[in-house]
């Protein structure tokens, strides 16, 4: 088994070691692209189908929109593209040229208008929404598309930040803009059920700063989360968008009252961003640790019977098993491989499978089986007629996680009121601080050029004159926490 660094020497290196060791994925021949193994694409798979039933549920349909978008509708909406243009791909030319065996672009095929590969795509879906409104019937509209998108990243990480990525993106058009808030907010709650209930992450939510808003937003909602090594990571995001998208692209609808009436909008989206939090909240020294509720394999059987003794009714035993697991709509599966019992061992501890059953000689003459426990390393035995048991275990260990991840943040959750505090123990060490600010840019500039933390969301607005800023002294607007963050 190849050798993971512990997350105490070095954290960046632990993480991607895991990605590679575990086979979850590999870095793409581009610099910045990332190839997601199956391991890796099952895991988002399995979040994906949680996340798609609660969005259908809520009433959005799933639709897809292309992939090139013309420069023009970038230009419309000009927060939106000062946002987006130093991330944006550009398609320039429709065909090459071979001259004596070298590939070279053919000038003659310069595209009229210039082409920007889809880095989000509320410029399209609002060109085609202009098409499909014109009256308050067709209201409200609720769509949603998984895709693939790209930005232009100078600095990537496996998951966390890739030149590509996968991800899904809602969009909403509404009459009213208490409809469209309410979508927004709506959102927010069903994420932090994703990411609570099912990636058994605990979430921090709140609106982001001026600074950090989403391009072409009026207010923008994020979920944050603290990372093993106490950084915040920034995991979904929601965003009212008022009517700047519909101004931009001339979308009106005819009211009840026959008036002429601006449309209101909401995007949202989570990317596989999700599987490198995972990774990070849950992970130790050994590898992954994967959630019970979101995990390729719930129980990975290992059979051991090297000399293949009484095979045939060794086998039946071990199918036995795994056939009453199946039954009890548990995820398993049997490694059979040629490997050693000890490499299949460390090999599943790696990958994070919540719980492992190692049948050999004396568990198939006992009727027995041990089971053994990633999260805790426990061990024990019980007679295989039992193995239905083992759903109340599952979701022993998706709590049990849970509950650590949430007491790891909230004992690194600081509230404080004096700013060389505040310095003091961000040069010491990361962690997440509650603290006051006066709602201005210059700020939250300050604090992030001085300790290299930002405004990660805003908890809650204040009016009380004896809250004071934390950086400023002036009267506070705003209790938000600071962080660093990926």
């Amino acid at each position: 088994m190849a050798k993971i660094t512990k997350q105490s020497e070095n954290f960046s290196k632990w993480y991607t070691d895991v990605i590679l060791e575990a086979d979850l994925a590999d870095y793409g021949p581009v610099k910045g692209t990332m190839v997601i193994k199956p391991y890796g694409y099952s895991l988002w798979d399995n979040v994906k189908n949680i996340l798609n039933n609660m969005i259908e549920e809520t009433g959005h349909e799933n639709a897809y929109f292309p992939l090139f978008i013309p420069k023009s509708f970038l230009e419309k909406e000009a927060k939106h593209v000062e946002g987006f243009a130093k991330e944006c791909a550009v398609v320039t030319h429709s065909k090459l040229v071979s001259e004596d065996g070298v590939l070279t672009v053919d000038p003659s095929s310069k595209l009229e208008e210039e082409i920007i590969v889809r880095p989000t795509s509320e410029t399209i879906i609002w060109h085609m929404f202009k098409k499909w409104v014109t009256s308050y019937r067709d209201l409200p509209i609720k769509i949603n598309q998984w895709a693939n998108v790209v930005r232009w990243e100078m600095r990537t990480r496996l998951f966390l930040r890739t030149s590509e990525f996968l991800w899904q993106e809602g969009h909403t058009a509404h009459a009213t803009k208490e409809e469209a808030i309410k979508e927004t907010l709506m959102i927010v709650d069903m994420y932090q059920s994703l990411f609570e209930d099912h990636l058994a992450i605990p979430t921090m939510i709140g609106r982001k700063s001026n600074m950090e808003r989403f391009a072409g937003a009026d207010e923008t909602y994020s979920i944050e989360t603290m990372m093993r090594d106490k950084k915040a990571l920034q995991a979904g995001t929601s965003h009212y968008l008022g009517t700047n998208f519909g101004t931009a692209f001339d979308v009106k609808f005819q009211s009840k009252e026959n008036k002429e009436q601006p449309v209101f909008a909401s995007s949202w989206g989570v990317s596989t961003r999700m599987i490198g939090a995972l990774i990070m909240v849950h992970g130790d020294d050994k590898g992954l640790k994967i959630p019970p509720r979101i995990a390729p394999h719930q129980v990975v059987i290992i059979p051991i019977n090297p000399k293949n003794e009484d095979k045939e009714k060794f086998d039946n035993f071990v199918d036995t098993a795994h056939n009453m697991l199946k039954d009890s709509n548990i995820r398993c599966s049997i490694d059979d491989s040629n490997n050693s019992p000890g490499f299949k061992f460390n090999n599943w501890e790696l990958k994070g499978a919540p719980l492992r059953i190692d049948i050999g000689l004396k568990e198939f003459q006992s009727g027995n089986v041990t089971v053994c426990r990633r999260d805790t390393g426990e061990k024990l035995e019980m007679s295989i007629n039992t193995l239905d048991t083992l759903t109340s275990t599952l979701e022993e260990i998706q709590k049990g996680m849970y509950d650590s991840a949430n007491n790891f943040l909230q004992e690194n959750t600081f509230e404080l009121y004096d700013y060389n505090e505040f310095k003091k123990l961000l040069s010491k060490e990361n962690c997440f601080i509650k603290a006051y600010w006066d709602g201005s840019d210059i700020s939250e500039l300050k604090v992030k050029e001085q300790t290299k933390a930002t405004i990660r969301c805003i908890l809650e607005d204040v009016n009380d004159p004896n809250l004071k800023c934390i950086f400023s002294g002036e009267p506070a607007k705003h209790l938000v926490v600071f962080a660093k963050a990926y």
